[in-house]
């Protein structure tokens, strides 16, 4: 890492057709989470969100509502930017695309892409997806839909300008095969190579006459510069790009930027045309484009049409800021959908944050005020089983650092919560408690203790980009401040002599049981319909247990690897599964619930190798999240797990 070195870091602007549901802020979430950690390692970090707001959408809801265009996105551009704020996102500029700066170098751009022959008018005939305002091919349906929204597109005819695409798409071929980290994660590229690049790019359409609700071609006004090109420039324009050349200072500092977080169903808009337009004039691309899956609500897409969607708001309403941020960030997977629901997210706040994370600082600061008088100190008084919890601390910032390098913040906050369970089990081992009734032992006690404090400053230091205020809390009640990045991975020293002094206790996260937030949905919204509840269980338990019916050429898309169970043991609110540890080959531990517990005592199945489906979607099987699928043959009364024995860990199955 360079100090001070610029990191330039977005989020897709957010459409202003309405409220953004929780996968909307999913994006400037996980974008925030890496500018802070960015800021934390020395980083000078520059993050920019805001609201994509033209288009035939608000033009035709503005109607509806009898206001004017520019009315309707005001109103829902401060939606957008409340639901933001609430978020506690720490952005440097929330740009709007009707800012006149924005909407004046669109202009500029239009007109130079158009005189140096990149741009010429011709008329449009062919499909167009009202949904996500794209131009498609008969070639890019998926079957007969947009493969971007899943709805059908409808036949369009008129006047239009055309990007020649087919200029620079070998040279972006070229540019992808070169930096095989610039589009992440690697199946985006695939998709994105195989399914419009290597296929031949179409020429691309880039103004509208059939709508005005856009930034006019001052050279031939019936015409609005499509949405695409318009709202894909702010990445420059919110730096002060300057096509005539007399860039500003920020342009000039921050570009090209590090990284582009959008959701997956923009990649391609990101990935081809962007990179395209910024050849067009001339500019660097920037570095990586990291196309995040979506948050699922009930095994389908959140879709508010469907009701099947939850708000930021109403979530943070029930449990907090910070633990609405670590949901996101823990349960939105670095490739597959993740899912969310009232109960998943009441279970990670009540687990990871209430019994892992509140409990370990209210016991140590309780026990620190009530054997020590509130002063913690280092008296030298060490022991064996101090060694591995000050290992683990000091190793928690390069492995933090590590997942977080690869934009795996799930895995970055379960390397970080692994030195929390740590700690805790340095408490249950040390027994303050005992230490505390013989007077023999205060030495031994205060420098118990003092490791504790010690550990849990280096775990909430490193909390602060995930989830800020928790962070401050943490550090407040063990009278600490956070921790430069290069003391992270070093011990403190509170002498004995005036010691750490603590503050009281407080209560970090509350525990709630499901019947008081279905209770408290109940009086905000009024009661669900009869039955929904059971119907979406239903839903996903068939997802989940049921088997899915492939043709052959989706074969290909399962992934089956060998794997050996290193750890089994009963779940206990369940007769059947059975919680499987597997080393895969990849040196993470991936987490199994399997349904053969009628079959298997768990000591009959360690060191067995095993096949396992690895890229199905996470599931919550009775608390446990299932990371995949063991094969087995089932008779019936029967069941026979497929054992694989001498095969090593990771190898492929075809």
């Amino acid at each position: 890492m360079n100090p001070k070195e610029p990191f330039y870091i977005t989020t897709a602007i957010a459409y202003t057709s309405g409220k953004p549901h929780i996968g909307n802020v999913s994006d400037p979430v996980v974008a925030d989470a890496i500018a802070r950690f960015k800021r934390m390692q020395g980083y000078d970090v520059y993050f920019q969100t805001g609201t994509d707001e033209h288009g035939k959408k608000n033009e035709q809801k503005a109607k509806a509502q009898g206001v004017t265009p520019k009315e309707f996105v005001d109103q829902t551009s401060a939606i957008v930017k409340a639901q933001f704020d609430l978020m506690n996102l720490s952005y440097d500029h929330f740009i709007r695309t009707t800012d006149d700066y924005h909407e004046r170098e669109v202009q500029k751009i239009f007109k130079k892409l158009y005189e140096q022959g990149d741009i010429y008018k011709s008329s449009y005939e062919g499909l167009y997806c009202d949904e996500c305002e794209s131009f498609l091919t008969e070639s890019q349906l998926v079957d007969g839909k947009c493969p971007d929204c899943g709805r059908p597109p409808r036949p369009e005819k008129e006047e239009a300008y055309f990007f020649k695409m087919s200029n620079y798409a070998q040279r972006l071929i070229d540019h992808i095969n070169s930096h095989p980290d610039f589009i992440q994660p690697v199946s985006r590229r695939n998709e994105m190579m195989n399914n419009f690049l290597l296929p031949g790019l179409q020429d691309l359409c880039v103004s509208r006459t059939s709508i005005k609700w856009g930034v006019p071609v001052d050279f031939d006004p019936q015409h609005v510069v499509y949405v695409w090109l318009d709202a894909l420039t702010n990445y420059i324009t919110g730096l002060g790009y300057h096509c005539d050349g007399e860039n500003g200072e920020l342009f000039h500092k921050y570009w090209p930027a590090a990284l582009h977080v959008i959701g997956k169903d923009i990649t391609r808009f990101h990935t081809i045309y962007w990179p395209i337009f910024l050849m067009a004039l001339g500019l660097p691309l920037p570095k990586q484009v990291f196309g995040h899956p979506w948050f699922m609500m009930n095994g389908g897409k959140m879709s508010k049409s469907a009701g099947n969607v939850l708000y930021a708001d109403d979530l943070v309403e029930i449990f907090g800021v910070d633990a609405v941020r670590y949901f996101v960030l823990r349960e939105l997977p670095f490739e597959n959908d993740g899912n969310i629901t009232w109960e998943l997210v009441n279970e990670r706040v009540n687990g990871d944050l209430a019994n892992v994370l509140g409990n370990l600082v209210n016991r140590t600061v309780s026990m620190v005020n009530r054997y020590l008088g509130g002063k913690v100190a280092h008296t030298g008084a060490a022991a064996p089983e101090d060694q591995e919890l000050l290992e683990c601390a000091a190793a928690c910032r390069d492995k933090v650092a590590e997942k977080m390098d690869q934009l795996h913040t799930a895995d970055a906050l379960t390397e970080l919560f692994a030195l929390f369970k740590r700690c805790n089990k340095y408490i249950d081992e040390t027994t303050p408690w005992v230490l505390a009734k013989d007077p023999s032992q205060q030495s031994r006690l205060s420098t118990v203790l003092y490791n504790l404090v010690d550990s849990i400053t280096t775990g909430a230091s490193l909390l602060s980009p995930f989830m800020p205020a928790a962070s401050e809390s943490i550090l407040r009640q063990l009278g600490t401040e956070p921790l430069s990045w290069d003391r992270l991975d070093q011990s403190r020293n509170y002498p004995e002599e005036g010691g750490q002094v603590v503050s009281q206790p407080e209560i970090l996260f509350q525990r709630r049981e499901l019947e008081e937030i279905y209770k408290a949905l109940e009086e905000k919204y009024g009661p669900a319909p009869a039955g929904a509840e059971e119907k979406a269980r239903q839903k996903l338990q068939a997802e989940i247990e049921g088997i899915a019916k492939i043709d052959i050429e989706h074969f290909g898309a399962v992934d089956l690897r060998v794997a050996k169970i290193t750890a089994c043991e009963p779940i206990k609110r369940s007769k059947k599964l059975l919680k499987l540890t597997l080393d895969d080959g990849t040196g993470t531990p991936r987490t199994v619930a399997s349904g053969i517990a009628p079959w298997y005592q768990p000591g009959d199945l360690i060191d067995h190798h095993v096949i396992v489906v690895s890229n199905l979607k996470p599931a919550k099987l009775c608390g446990v999240e299932s990371q995949g699928m063991i094969l087995a043959a089932d008779a019936g009364e029967d069941v026979q797990v497929i054992f694989v024995d001498g095969i090593a860990p990771g190898s492929k199955v075809r």
